[in-house]
Parts: structure tokens; C-alpha cells; sequence
């Protein structure tokens, strides 16, 4: 009966993820370029009530110009995502977790680490100055991809 018991406790075991796998998930919730790749969540669920996420910043991004109803309105949003943020990567730090419930949670927080600093960057205004800069230089290395393109063109056909 003991054998059996420690072969069960050695296949939970395996099936969480390792410290090690543990460090590296939040290490990399802390690096400089996290949100890559992450996608906002559609809702949070914090304390018993769900928030529309993903439609409210996209909703504030396609404003030009926000009140001061939706500026104290993002910093309620940015609270409420805050602490959410912070109770799930408490739980990816301690918590026992398979390797798919890891990666899902790890996922989940750096979406809303993302939506943190989206929303800070609408609120200053920022992010739609970044937005332009950004739209300028793709627009700027199109046609000089162009042009390099018709004098390749050019030479090619002599």
C-alpha cells in the first residue's frame, strides 16, 4: 500500500510544473518586452463581478479625445486589473500547477499587465502619439521598399 501511495505522490509531482519552469514564467513576466504577443483578455473577473476588457480599450483607442469621467473611469479599470494582476501571478508563484495551467496563467497575467499599460498610455495620451509614430514609420519604409523594388525593376530589365 505505501509503494503505490509514493508512486502517486511522484506522478503529481511530475505533473506540476518545477521551480525551476516556476522562475522562468515569472522571470519572464518581468522582462522588458512581456506583452508581445499578449492579448488583452475579453473579461476579467475580479471579486464576483465581470469587466469587459478587451472592447473597453479598444473603445478608448478609437476616441480622440477622452473626459474626465473616462480618465477617473480607466484609473477604477487600471485598480481593479491591478489587483487581479497581482493575485494571479501570486498564485502562478505559489500555487501547485500542471504545465497547461501555468502557460494559461501566465498568459492571462501578462494580458492584463498589457491592458494595464495600454490604459495608462491612453490616458496620457501617449499611446496614440506612439500609434502615429509607429503608422509613419511603416508608411516610410513601404516606399522606400517600393522604390527599391522599381530600381531593382529598372536594372533588371537593361
Amino acid at each position: 500500500m505505501e509503494k503505490s501511495l509514493k508512486i502517486s505522490e511522484k506522478r503529481i509531482a511530475e505533473e506540476h510544473i518545477t521551480d525551476e519552469e516556476r522562475r522562468q514564467l515569472l522571470s519572464s513576466l518581468h522582462s522588458r518586452l512581456f506583452w508581445v504577443g499578449q492579448h488583452i483578455p475579453d473579461y476579467v473577473e475580479f471579486e464576483g463581478e465581470t469587466y469587459p476588457l478587451h472592447s473597453y480599450v479598444w473603445e478608448l483607442i478609437q476616441k480622440d479625445k477622452l473626459t474626465e469621467a473616462e480618465k477617473s473611469r480607466i484609473d477604477k479599470y487600471i485598480e481593479i486589473i491591478s489587483a487581479k494582476e497581482k493575485n494571479d501571478e501570486k498564485r502562478l508563484e505559489e500555487k501547485p500547477l500542471t504545465p497547461e495551467e501555468a502557460e494559461n496563467l501566465y498568459h492571462e497575467t501578462a494580458g492584463l499587465l498589457r491592458a494595464v499599460m495600454d490604459l495608462k498610455e491612453i490616458e496620457s495620451g501617449t499611446f496614440k502619439e506612439n500609434t502615429k509614430h509607429f503608422q509613419e514609420q511603416f508608411v516610410n519604409q513601404r516606399i522606400k521598399d517600393a522604390k527599391l523594388w522599381l530600381e531593382f525593376l529598372k536594372n533588371v530589365s537593361k
